[in-house]
């Protein structure tokens, strides 16, 4: 049989960690981080990080377990989702999934292979030394020489995505979309996708109050203490809210031109979440403003409560 598990995405700043913290409290359950940018240790404010506080005596699990130099892949992501989802449904409880990182939770739900694509380093540093000398852009129109349908579904900035794709295609010969294709249909769990949804104004506005208080919270210290550390280069700090202030940091860009760029890039990147997990996976959305969180959140819990019982 298999195991029951809830995801509540969305994006940025819709609500997603509240509810998290009363669907666990009603039905019994554990939370698994699903934000790509949350593993990494002292990266709190600018990932919006769940506080201590703010989890109320309830358990979370891939938060702050490596350093920003490190990477995490998708791959990472799904063994660790396994694990954590066999190690809380073994104590009885509900595992819940919780994040806007779209391709790392599809990845994790539906058992994606990763395995059998091993990486040639001397390739991979080719690749890395292109985009230092040439630019995101020179390896993206690569990529849509050979894999035009995977290169529409990957930013140029995301260079990572885009060497991935391209060393794929080196050792096997295939597109990446191609393997795609073959991938399991049916998810590896019982699964209830639960998404959040607020209207396009609102949630910009809801975007640029929470860019605010980051920066009210110390972001800009947070980035200068990873910039001492001498994380600059690493893919984490490549991150939103991270990468605008390196430029404030070493005096190439003004304070009020970073914020500026900061809040334009995170209203982007809710719209990408937004498009991804609607043409993605098949989620059941519930409307959500800020003045009616809390009868929204009933109304899911309501609907939740025949499927997976209450505590």
């Amino acid at each position: 049989m298999k195991k029951t598990v809830v995801a509540i995405v969305g994006p940025t700043a819709v609500g997603k960690t509240t509810l998290s913290i009363e669907m666990a409290k009603a039905f019994n359950g554990e939370v698994i981080n699903g934000d790509a940018m949350q593993v990494y240790k002292g990266m709190d404010v600018g990932t919006a990080k769940i506080t201590s506080e703010e989890m109320k005596g309830i358990n979370h699990y891939m938060l702050d377990i490596i350093p920003p130099d490190e990477d995490f892949t998708a791959a990472d992501f799904q063994y660790n989702v396994e694990k954590y989802v066999n190690s809380i449904t073994a104590k009885s409880k509900l595992p819940i999934i919780v994040g806007g990182s779209g391709l790392y939770i599809q990845a994790a739900i539906y058992g994606y292979s990763f395995s059998n694509h091993k990486r040639n380093p001397d390739y991979t540093a080719e690749l890395e030394r292109l985009v230092n000398e040439k630019g995101a852009e020179y390896l993206h129109n690569e990529l849509k020489r050979i894999d035009p349908h995977q290169a529409h579904k990957i930013h140029p900035n995301n260079y990572r995505r885009v060497i991935r794709a391209l060393e794929i295609y080196e050792t096997t010969g295939t597109p990446m979309s191609d393997h795609h294709k073959h991938e399991n249909k049916e998810p590896l769990y019982n699964i209830f996708f639960i998404g959040l949804e607020m209207e396009r104004s609102i949630l910009y506005n809801q975007i640029n109050k929470r860019c605010d208080q980051m920066i009210a919270n110390g972001l800009i210290d947070e980035v200068k203490l990873l910039y001492d550390k001498g994380y600059e280069k690493s893919t984490a700090m490549k991150a939103i809210g991270y990468k605008e202030f390196l430029s404030y940091i070493k005096g190439e860009q003004s304070m009020e031109d970073s914020i500026e760029l900061f809040k334009r890039n995170s209203r982007r990147y809710a719209k990408r979440q937004y498009t991804w997990f609607k043409n993605k996976m098949n989620i059941q959305w519930y409307p959500i403003t800020p003045d009616n969180a809390s009868e929204s959140f009933r109304t899911i819990l309501n609907d939740l409560a025949g499927v997976v019982g209450v505590k």
